[in-house]
């Protein structure tokens, strides 16, 4: 039996690994209250509200986890940083 390659067209250009759907996910722990996290999830993440941030946290509560963010690498990186540093409990940044 012959073994073949078979070669799949490109679908994103040179360097598109940088790109794309990096998901910022944070985990629950037995630390952090609910107001701690919306608050971090409300100043940190573009576009959460107090609210949406409690939302969030009830989701991660429940659930265990949640993803909070998802785009670009380097913004990606950079709220995954923020949101560490402000004592929230994160899963290793991901590619999508």
């Amino acid at each position: 039996m012959n073994a073949q390659t078979i070669e799949r067209p490109r679908t994103q250009g040179p360097g598109s690994g940088i790109g794309g759907a990096w998901r910022v996910i944070v985990l629950n722990d037995d630390h952090n209250t609910f107001d701690g996290v919306a608050a971090a999830l409300a100043r940190v993440i573009p576009g959460v509200t107090l609210d949406h941030g409690y939302a969030i946290a009830d989701r991660i509560h429940n659930t265990g986890q949640a993803i909070v963010w998802t785009g670009p690498k380097e913004p990606a990186e950079h709220y995954w940083e923020q949101l560490k540093d402000s004592g929230l409990t994160m899963a290793p940044l991901e590619q999508g």
